[in-house]
């Protein structure tokens, strides 16, 4: 997700932030790059190189090599918990004397920050899980959809902040997710665009009997807010949880690269929120786009993001070429 507001404050944050030290509680086994990859040899792997190539975000240099070294196993690891869900289910079904009809769907949550792969990562296993034949229905929501109007940002003086927990409507992400788990076999939700940088008036995302929902957002593991008389949060409805990990020095560097691409392409467009923009010079460009990430990505990322690390059931970690070099998977 791109938020790309002038924003002229100072960072709160030194230029250099030093590199985090491992926390390895015991909660997690960790995997190399090459120990993960031998883990699903035998699976085969349902994307082509064409398949990648339309599948990849701006500036992010994914190929069939790493989908096959990271995703073939992640999407059979998937396919697991999703079988395990549906046989549960059943037996619940059983227990309780209830009719069986199928199980509510899958959630796979993924998280992280701007520029780090998380709408490719998202695209990526919707793709695979829609092509193994237990999973044929499956949706990508982005929670950009959840964003506030830009009329209601603005009245609320926080524009400034789009991307932050407080820029989302929270209600409405939560109640989705409740239809969602309820077996509810058909809904709706917003449509954002980045063309514009606001939701679409009247245009909806219909959501019809999934197997599994892909939901992709910067702040989907945050725990409940705080003073809430409703005790729970996103992830609590999440089967499976994603963050996607890299040093914040990194980030920022696909992000100004990310802007520079933009600049010669969305940008460019008319009706681009974005059009004053298009016109910078490469100085201009690379400093208004360092000056968004310091002022409002990095903050998000240190406040916001990066805390809720810890909570998600599988964290990648990318190095500055963009590619996984280590997994974490929690034990338990």
């Amino acid at each position: 997700m791109t938020f790309l507001l002038q924003a002229l404050r100072p960072s709160p944050f030194p230029s250099e932030v030093p590199p985090e030290k491992p926390q390895d509680t015991g909660a997690f086994r960790n995997f190399t790059r090459d120990s993960w990859a031998g883990l699903a040899k035998s699976t085969p792997l349902p994307l082509t190189n064409t398949d990648v190539r339309r599948l990849a975000g701006l500036g992010d240099p994914i190929d069939i090599a790493e989908v096959d070294a990271i995703y073939r196993p992640l999407s059979a690891l998937l396919q697991l918990y999703v079988s395990e869900q549906r046989s549960l289910a059943k037996e619940r079904a059983t227990f309780l004397r209830e009719n069986f009809h199928r199980p509510t769907p899958f959630i796979v949550g993924i998280a992280g920050s701007v520029a780090v792969g998380k709408s490719t990562t998202a695209r990526i296993l919707t793709e695979m899980m829609r092509r193994w034949p237990q999973t044929p229905n499956v949706s990508l929501v982005p929670t950009d959809g959840f964003l506030l109007p830009t009329a209601e940002l603005q009245r609320r003086g926080l524009m400034g902040r789009k991307g932050f927990p407080e820029s989302y409507d929270r209600r409405a992400l939560l109640r989705f997710l409740r239809t969602i788990k309820s077996g509810v076999t058909k809904t709706e939700i917003p449509i954002y665009s980045h063309q514009i940088y606001d939701i679409v008036p009247g245009e909806k995302q219909q959501i019809i009997s999934p197997d599994v929902i892909v939901l992709e957002g910067l702040n989907v593991l945050q725990p409940p807010m705080r003073h809430s008389h409703n005790a729970l949060g996103i992830s609590d409805f999440f089967d499976f949880s994603i963050y996607i990990d890299a040093h914040h020095s990194d980030i920022e560097k696909w992000y100004v690269d990310r802007f520079l691409r933009l600049r010669e392409t969305a940008f460019q467009k008319p009706d681009s929120y974005f059009r004053s923009y298009a016109d910078l010079s490469d100085g201009e460009a690379v400093a208004t786009a360092k000056r968004i990430w310091n002022s409002i990505n990095l903050p998000n990322l240190m406040e916001n993001i990066r805390p809720t690390r810890g909570r998600a059931r599988l964290i990648m970690t990318k190095d500055a070429d963009h590619r996984v070099r280590n997994l974490r998977l929690r034990k338990v």
